[in-house]
């Protein structure tokens, strides 16, 4: 809904939140605790991968723009949505909306492009081991990162339409690069003869692959399903699924078969001196 004011729209109404009291408090702390464990878990990702000498690789690295990423992809939603969800007067300014649509799409377009570049990263891992170390350098890691970065958000400061066709590139020609790279990545991997090498290759991109599915899993299931069903509150739920949910379970999924993420933290925790070195 619009607020006009001599025909110039000033304000957006939002009505997608509930008008029972009880119910908006409920709202507000799960949102609330949700996005603490978004920022302190990606956090510790953050800093166990800076602290940590074992963790200056080029995956690590890659994780830590992924993990600040995810922080300010949230942060550029939820803390008004926890505004709005307390306010007596549900309303977002033009210019606030516009901001918050600038910084929403480019981070999530980012993410994409960096799914990518973590894809290749694994693709050189496996299926070149020897030219790895030569190929992907810091340097290029950096290059590759800031890539990633720049040219989504000057990419989503033209115009409406243009932006909306941007979108769609910038989503579906890195899932088709991922596909590629996890299609070579499977076949080097059954070609290895040996069942713990496959195992030991295989969980080095299990997480990353975890990731990219329940990424592009939500975002499938945002703007297909909702669209055939014609149902609001489906798409209110599978929005809430890749804002919150899926920067939430994203260190989760980074932590729990990740031996070296495992050492790192029981250094961090027994404050040993080689954490810090």
């Amino acid at each position: 809904f619009l607020l006009l004011e001599n025909q110039t729209v000033v304000e957006f109404v939002l009505k997608g939140f509930s008008s029972i009291q009880e119910l908006n408090i409920f709202l507000f702390m799960m949102f609330l605790v949700s996005y603490i464990l978004i920022i302190s878990g990606n956090t510790l990702i953050v800093l166990l991968v800076l602290f940590s000498h074992p963790l200056h690789t080029p995956m690590y690295f890659f994780l830590v723009n992924l993990s600040s990423l995810e922080m300010w992809y949230t942060s550029s939603i939820v803390p008004k949505m926890l505004l709005i969800i307390l306010a007596r007067q549900k309303t977002i300014s033009v210019a606030g909306c516009l901001a918050q649509f600038y910084f929403f799409g480019s981070l999530a377009a980012t993410e994409c492009l960096l799914l990518v570049v973590m894809s290749y990263d694994r693709y050189l891992a496996i299926c070149q081991p020897l030219h790895y170390p030569i190929l992907m350098t810091g340097p290029f890691c950096i290059r590759l990162a800031a890539s990633s970065w720049l040219c989504c958000f000057l990419l989503t400061t033209i115009t409406m339409t243009i932006a909306y066709a941007t979108s769609s590139a910038v989503t579906l020609i890195p899932f088709l690069f991922i596909t590629a790279s996890y299609s070579c990545i499977l076949a080097a991997i059954l070609r290895i003869p040996s069942g713990t090498g496959r195992q030991k290759a295989f969980s080095t991109c299990s997480s990353h692959l975890t990731v990219v599915m329940v990424f592009y899993g939500t975002l499938i299931a945002t703007y297909l399903v909702p669209s055939a069903n014609s149902s609001q509150f489906l798409s209110k739920g599978f929005s809430l699924l890749y804002t919150i949910l899926t920067p939430m379970f994203n260190p989760i999924i980074y932590s729990l078969r990740n031996r070296d993420i495992h050492e790192a933290l029981k250094k961090c925790l027994s404050k040993k001196p080689g954490f810090l070195r």
